[in-house]
């Protein structure tokens, strides 16, 4: 076949695909506009939904960071002299402190953390807000309303994760505080038990003995206290559960 007419079969060829094209955009024009705008709409959604989550994320940490502020405040008592640059400007000028005592930083605080924990319960700022909530409420002695705050904090950051584990050992901890020790060492002994090495064996342990003695359970207190001497001789806890032995004895 000469040049030229492998030349004029290509033209050919090419124009043929060309109508070809045309004449199947003609006949589905409308369904080739409906897939477009679909496109379109999908690609503004994920768009928008991800700059959603980084203003959420954003607005999130700063309600956390106002939160921690009123947490992390000092406490001077009223009247309180100049002690070098750990007593704050106020107190040195013979003023009231950030907070007179504990308890009054904790109760300005406990708002200011549950706006951080509503406002995006979900996002690592708004669970980190729920515990701190959580431990705020346990030292003010609101036991009853920690407990609930602990067990949103493992429900929404599951109990694998860090906060979640977390959260289960101030529940267990808020329990014994509260009195209800049967529960807290329920509690304790599910975590002491784990073969996943979630949990610090040896301060469950530790925290198990204690609720057990707490209790007036002497037997299982000993037992308790033994069995982390005998598993985890190099414990920090180990002489403290040493002592409590001795105690015990006593």
């Amino acid at each position: 076949m000469k040049r030229h007419e492998r030349h004029h079969l290509k033209e050919n060829e090419l124009i043929h695909s060309i109508e070809a094209t045309r004449d199947f955009v003609e006949a589905r024009r409308r369904e080739i506009g409906i897939v477009l705008i679909a496109v379109v709409v999908i690609a503004a959604v994920v768009i928008g939904a991800v700059i959603y989550r980084q203003q959420s994320q954003s607005r999130g940490v700063e309600l956390l960071a106002e939160a921690m502020v009123a947490l992390n405040a000092r406490v001077v008592p009223a009247g309180a002299t100049a002690a070098g640059e750990d007593i704050p400007a106020a107190a040195s000028l013979g003023a009231t402190g950030s907070f007179a005592t504990e308890a009054a930083k904790l109760n300005a605080a406990l708002p200011k953390l549950q706006a951080a924990a509503d406002a995006y319960p979900d996002s690592n700022a708004g669970i980190t807000a729920r515990y701190h909530l959580a431990g705020a409420l346990a030292a003010l002695g609101r036991h009853e309303e920690a407990v609930k705050q602990f067990d949103e904090v493992a429900r929404r950051a599951g109990n694998s994760s860090l906060y979640g584990r977390m959260a289960r050992m101030g529940r267990a901890d808020t329990q014994a505080r509260a009195g209800q020790v049967d529960a807290a060492i329920t509690t304790w002994k599910e975590m002491a038990s784990s073969t996943s090495g979630e949990f610090p064996v040896d301060a469950i342990l530790m925290e198990l003995a204690r609720a057990y003695a707490q209790k007036g359970d002497r037997e299982e207190a000993r037992k308790t206290f033994n069995q982390l001497i005998e598993q985890h001789p190099t414990s920090p806890y180990t002489p403290e559960a040493r002592a409590e032995l001795e105690n015990l004895k006593g």
